[in-house]
């Protein structure tokens, strides 16, 4: 080959990385976390881990905006935006109706919402199936139970928990048939997400009634749950994130949603260029719900009530076991 052959290659090698390198700087992401704690062992820690990872692998910074209150969001998108956001991942199902309202105004911002529906042109809505999670979750509470009642302790009474207790329901009943299930919520409104001492309120509560084991699914509160458990000698199971270290012996487990996969799809396919809006749901096939194992409660499930709920879980995957979303 000539040295101008040499030179073309060379010069058409360094367009490419040039090009490349260029394309990874156009994204500039950013997170606005759920209103409540950063470091929640749930949603936000979830995102947070996932930015670290992306800026690990890329060299590309995540900017960050932490809401004390759903009503700041209008103004984090802004104040993101101003800072040449590109790609905003907002984290809670109380930003749908906000982003649904002002996402016509930044049609150049990808938005990515997880955990609820805004159908915008410019907005990838994240959802997960947590019902087909909550199921087995279910499972384990009953085979767990010795008095023969669960409890559920929800933040507030929204269809995004309706979710979570019609397949705690279904999975409970599934696996000891004549369960009771006793349902209670810590507020009704979102600042019910992080209120720790309501949540013990409300667990002290239901363990007078009977309960012996109870699911939290109400973001910060749950830290007054898991307490009280303890306190009490009950057991209690966290929600999101692997919540299983808090309280060693006293977590029964998680109810996993994978959010840092869904925060980690987004930026990566914008800088691949690959970004698209629409629904994305994520369930058990998709290993985007689970329950968490791990040494914290490996001496709390045995390998009888692992089995009973792994048999389920093929089922719900192949179709065999329907769970349905909500209950009559």
């Amino acid at each position: 080959m000539t040295k101008l052959g040499h030179r073309v290659i060379a010069i058409v090698c360094g367009l490419v990385v040039m090009v490349a390198s260029a394309a990874a700087q156009e994204i500039k992401p950013a997170v606005i976390y759920a209103v409540g704690q950063k470091f929640d062992k749930s949603f936000n820690e979830s995102t947070y881990h996932a930015t670290l990872r992306f800026t690990a692998e890329t060299g590309i910074p995540v900017r960050e905006f932490q809401p004390i209150n759903p009503t700041e969001f209008p103004r984090a998108v802004n104040a993101l935006f101003r800072r040449g956001a590109t790609d905003i991942v907002a984290v809670g199902f109380y930003y749908a109706t906000p982003l649904d309202q002002i996402a016509a105004r930044y049609p150049s911002v990808r938005f990515t919402l997880v955990d609820a529906v805004a159908d915008q042109p410019n907005v990838r809505s994240v959802t997960f199936r947590e019902h087909e999670g909550m199921f087995l979750i279910g499972m384990l509470a009953a085979l767990k139970s010795a008095t023969g009642t669960v409890g559920f302790i929800g933040a507030l009474d929204i269809p995004l928990l309706r979710r979570f207790i019609a397949g705690y329901r279904q999975g409970a009943v599934y696996a000891v048939p004549g369960i009771e299930v006793a349902v209670s919520f810590v507020g009704t409104t979102p600042a019910a997400f992080n209120d720790p001492a309501a949540g013990a309120e409300v667990a002290l509560s239901q363990f007078e009634r009977g309960v012996d084991v109870v699911f939290a699914g109400a973001g910060s509160s749950n830290f007054g749950v898991f307490q009280t458990a303890e306190e009490r000698g009950r057991y209690a199971i966290g929600v999101d994130g692997n919540q299983n270290p808090l309280h060693p012996g006293t977590i029964l487990t998680s109810m996993l949603k994978r959010v840092d996969v869904a925060v980690l799809e987004s930026f990566d396919d914008a800088r691949a260029g690959q970004w698209t809006a629409g629904v994305r749901s994520f369930g058990l096939a998709e290993n985007g719900v689970d329950y968490a194992m791990d040494e914290n409660n490996a001496a709390q499930v045995t390998e009888a009530m692992r089995e009973r709920v792994e048999e389920a879980r093929r089922e719900i995957i192949d179709g065999s076991l329907v769970v349905r979303t909500q209950l009559d």
